[in-house]
C-alpha cells in the first residue's frame, strides 16, 4: 500500500512542477469578464445597424429567466456602457440606475444605447441631431435611428414579448420624444422627462435670448476627443473668470472654445431664427399626430429644463380628445430629481421620497398598462403634480389649472390684487457689478450649488441697489397657483438695450424668501425673438413672458413677493445695455451703465399674473 501511494506521487511530480505559472509571464489579460456566472442578470452588448450602415453600441440587460419581458429603452450621449455598470456587482439592481429598480424586478428588460457619433457608437456626432430637412440633409436623425434600435430589438432580443417603450431624462427626454416622430409600430408608450426641446426659448442653452455660460462647459465635456474637456481657466470665482473676460464670445476666443463647431452655430445665431424654430420639437411634434401614449415629466425647480415638458404638452394636448394619450406631471424636484431619492431640496422639505412614490404609483403602472401582457389597464391621471406648500400630489383634467389673476407692483414697494394708482422706482445696472445668481463664490463645478440654486433664499441679494423687491402684506387666507405665472412688466431704460429678471418669492414668517420661479428676458426681443431691434432710451416698454409652471399654496401668514433686477451673472451672459449686433461680439466699451425704471400706475400697471386655482 506504502509503495503504492509513493509510486502514485512520483509519478504526478513533474505534472506538478509543469503547471506551474512562469515567473516571466506577462501579467496582464486581455479582457477580464466582470459578470461571472453567479450574476443574477444576462448583460449583452450588442451593435445594432442603421439604415445608413452606422453601428449604434447597445447595452440589453435583464434578470436570468426572462420570458416575455417588455423593453424599456434609453438613448444616451452619457456613456451607455457606464449606465449599465454603476457599481460593480453581481447583483442586477447594482448595476442599474437607482429609477431601474422597480421595473428590471418586475419583468422588464432594460436596453441602453449611446446615440451616434459618441463613446461606443459610429458615425457623427451633431448636438441635438436636427430631423432630417432644412437643417439635416443626411437620411438620419434620431427619429430613424430608434426606429431602427427598435425594429432590431424586437426581433432579436427572444426574451421580449415585441412591445418597447422609451424614457429618460435632459438630452435622454429629447431622445424619447424624437422617437414620438415616425414611430415605429413597437414603440408603445413614452416617458420624457425634463427633455430638451427648445434650446432657445428656455432649455439649456438660452432663456428668452440671454446666453447661459454654464453651456460652454457641457460643449467641451461632451465634445472632446482628447482630454477630459475640462476649460482651464483655473478653481476661482466663476463670476471673477467670465466678468474679467468679457463678452460670452471673448470667453469662447480666450479658451479656444470656437474650435467647436457647436460654440460657432450658437455665436452665430444669437435670435430665434430658422436654425432654432426649425428645431424646436414641440413645434415638430404639434404638426403630426400624437399615435404613442406619452406622460412628460417636470421638476418644478429643474435648473436645466423647465421649459420643455410644458410646451410638448401645451402642443399635444389638443389632440388628445380623449384626455387619455398625453399627460403632465411636474414633481418638486431639480433637474432630473425623479429619478432620485427625492425627499428634500435644499432648504424644501418633502414628506417622504416623492421620486419612488411617483416612479411606483404613476409610472410604472402608466408602462405596465401598454407594456405588459396582461396589466392592469390603471387609468392615467391627465395631470399629476405636487403642490409645495401643502405637500401633496394632485390630479387635474388639464393644466394649467388656475385662473389668471394679477399682482400688482405698488408705490412704496407694496404688492397688491389692487390696480396701481401710480409711481415709479429706478435703479442704476452696471454691467461691471451684475448680481450674482448664487451667493459667491459661483462655482459651477459645484454640482450640490447648481441643483439647488432655484431654491436659495434670495435674502442674499436684499440691500443692492440695482434689485428692487415688492412685497405684499402677510396673508390672510392661502393662495395656490396651478400654471405658469405671467411676467407683465413696463420697464424703461437710459440705454439702448437691457435684460430683466424676474423673481415670484414666498416669503415665509421666519424672513426666509423661497423662489417659486425666476425667469430672464432680453429687452431686445420684445416686438420679435426672430428680429431684434435697439430699445428707445426713455421710452416704457411692456414686456412679457413666462415663469416656469408650479403648483404652489402661499399659505395664510406667508407673504408674496416680486424682485426685479437686470443681471443674473455669471449663469446668464451680461447685456452690454448698450445695442449691438450680436451680445457675443460685444466690446469692452459697449458695456455701459444703465438707469432702469419700473412703472406701477394706471397707464403702465406692471404685474406677475398668478394662475389661482379654486380648492
Amino acid at each position: 500500500m506504502i509503495k503504492a501511494l509513493l509510486l502514485a506521487t512520483l509519478a504526478l511530480a513533474p505534472l506538478a512542477a509543469s503547471a506551474q505559472t512562469p515567473p516571466m509571464m506577462p501579467d496582464t489579460v486581455p479582457e477580464y469578464e466582470r459578470v461571472r456566472p453567479q450574476a443574477d442578470y444576462i448583460r449583452r452588448e450588442v451593435m445594432i445597424p442603421m439604415r445608413d450602415g452606422v453601428k449604434l453600441y447597445t447595452v440589453i440587460v435583464m434578470r436570468k429567466g426572462m420570458k416575455n419581458g417588455p423593453i424599456l429603452l434609453s438613448r444616451t450621449p452619457y456613456d451607455a456602457s457606464a449606465a449599465t455598470w454603476r457599481i460593480p456587482s453581481q447583483h442586477i439592481e447594482d448595476i442599474l440606475p437607482v429609477m431601474d429598480r422597480e421595473f428590471v424586478n418586475d419583468g422588464y428588460i432594460r436596453v441602453y444605447q449611446d446615440v451616434r457619433g459618441l463613446h461606443k457608437s459610429e458615425g457623427d456626432y451633431v448636438m441635438n441631431r436636427p430631423l432630417r430637412g432644412p437643417l439635416n440633409d443626411t437620411p438620419v436623425d434620431h427619429a430613424t435611428d430608434t426606429y431602427d434600435t427598435i425594429d432590431w430589438l424586437v426581433k432579436n432580443v427572444p426574451e421580449s414579448n415585441g412591445k418597447v417603450g422609451i424614457t429618460g431624462s435632459s438630452y435622454l427626454g429629447f431622445t424619447s420624444l424624437m422617437a414620438l416622430i415616425d414611430p415605429h409600430p413597437a414603440l408603445k408608450a413614452a416617458v420624457p422627462q425634463s427633455p430638451m426641446v427648445d434650446g432657445w426659448m428656455g432649455d439649456d442653452w438660452f432663456h428668452n435670448g440671454a446666453f447661459r455660460l454654464n453651456s460652454f462647459d457641457y460643449f467641451t465635456g461632451q465634445m472632446a476627443k482628447k482630454n477630459d474637456g475640462a476649460i482651464p481657466h483655473g478653481n476661482g470665482d466663476d463670476y471673477t473668470t467670465y466678468l474679467e473676460a468679457g463678452s460670452a464670445g471673448d470667453f469662447a476666443r480666450a479658451y479656444g472654445l470656437d474650435a467647436f463647431a457647436v460654440t460657432r452655430k450658437f455665436m452665430e445665431h444669437p435670435a430665434y431664427d430658422s436654425y432654432w424654430q426649425n428645431q424646436a420639437v414641440d413645434k415638430l411634434l404639434a404638426a403630426r399626430k400624437l399615435t404613442v401614449p406619452t406622460m412628460l415629466v417636470v421638476g418644478q425647480w429643474d435648473q436645466e429644463d423647465s421649459y420643455g415638458a410644458p410646451a410638448v404638452y401645451r402642443a399635444l394636448e389638443p389632440q388628445d380628445k380623449s384626455n387619455d394619450m398625453v399627460s403632465l406631471v411636474i414633481g418638486p424636484w431639480r433637474h432630473s430629481g425623479v429619478n432620485y431619492e427625492a425627499r428634500e431640496l435644499g432648504p424644501v422639505k418633502l414628506r417622504g421620497d416623492t421620486g419612488l412614490e411617483f416612479r411606483t404609483t404613476v409610472m410604472k403602472p402608466f408602462l405596465d398598462r401598454y407594456l405588459k401582457d396582461g396589466a392592469p389597464q390603471t387609468p392615467t391621471p391627465p395631470t399629476f403634480t405636487y403642490a409645495t406648500g401643502i405637500d401633496q400630489w394632485q390630479v387635474r383634467p388639464t393644466w394649467p389649472a388656475g385662473t389668471m389673476k394679477p399682482v400688482y407692483l405698488q408705490k412704496s414697494f407694496a404688492l397688491s390684487w389692487s390696480k396701481p394708482d401710480g409711481g415709479s422706482d429706478a435703479y442704476v445696472s452696471d454691467p461691471a457689478n451684475p448680481v450674482p445668481f448664487e451667493p459667491r463664490p459661483v462655482h459651477f463645478k459645484d454640482s450640490d450649488a447648481w441643483r439647488t440654486w432655484l431654491v436659495h433664499d434670495q435674502r442674499f441679494v436684499e440691500g443692492r441697489p440695482d434689485v428692487l423687491t415688492y412685497s405684499s402684506a402677510p396673508l390672510d387666507k392661502p393662495v395656490h397657483i396651478m400654471g405658469a405665472p405671467k411676467v407683465d412688466l413696463w420697464a424703461a431704460t437710459s440705454g439702448t438695450d437691457s435684460d430683466w429678471v424676474v423673481k415670484l418669492i414666498d416669503v415665509a414668517p421666519d424672513g426666509s424668501e423661497l423662489p417659486i420661479g425666476i425667469e430672464i428676458f432680453r429687452g431686445r426681443y420684445v416686438r420679435s425673438f426672430e428680429k431684434p431691434e435697439a430699445l428707445k432710451p426713455g421710452r416704457a416698454e411692456n414686456y412679457k413672458w413666462s415663469l416656469p409652471n408650479v403648483n404652489h399654496v402661499f399659505l395664510a401668514g406667508h407673504r408674496m413677493m416680486v424682485q426685479v433686477q437686470s443681471t443674473l451673472f455669471p449663469l446668464y451672459d451680461r447685456n452690454p445695455q448698450t445695442y449691438v449686433a450680436n451680445i457675443f461680439n460685444a466690446k469692452p466699451g459697449d458695456y455701459r451703465k444703465a438707469t432702469q425704471t419700473i412703472y406701477h400706475d394706471a397707464a403702465h400697471p406692471s404685474a406677475v399674473w398668478l394662475p389661482v386655482a379654486e380648492n
